[in-house]
């Protein structure tokens, strides 16, 4: 069984119709807040690029940028520091930053320690 999206009690459907004043008022107080500032011009961009072309891959530097209902559904490529990591918009992701998703750190993973490392290595052959 498919389950429906709800946030706060409202259906995507009812979202999605929202303006940006109503969508305001159902989102976190900090994201409220950053989106009643204004949005910066990169982000006015990005929104008015995502506005005259919903199918197209959208780049953009923009982490802080809020997740509104008119972004979903765009295939967006968010910079990590060092490439574009693409990411499909989803309902859930409303109210989040895009930055929330291009992680800027990747797991380390060791292996076996290297020469010099300890007392003991420069005992073992190296071939």
């Amino acid at each position: 069984m498919v389950q429906k999206f709800v946030m706060k009690g409202k259906e995507w459907e009812e979202i999605e119709k929202m303006s940006i004043d109503e969508f305001m008022k159902i989102i976190p107080s900090r994201n409220r807040r950053a989106i009643k500032r204004g949005f910066t011009d990169q982000e006015k961009k990005l929104l008015g690029n995502i506005r005259a072309n919903r199918k197209k891959f959208h780049k953009t530097h923009c982490r802080e940028m809020i997740i509104i209902p008119e972004m979903v559904g765009v295939k967006i490529g968010i910079h990590n520091g060092r490439e574009f990591v693409a990411v499909d918009i989803k309902p859930e992701m409303l109210g989040h930053r895009l930055g929330e998703y291009s992680m800027t750190r990747k797991k380390v993973e060791h292996s076996a320690p290297g020469f010099g490392a300890t007392k003991s290595s420069k005992f073992v052959p190296l071939k």
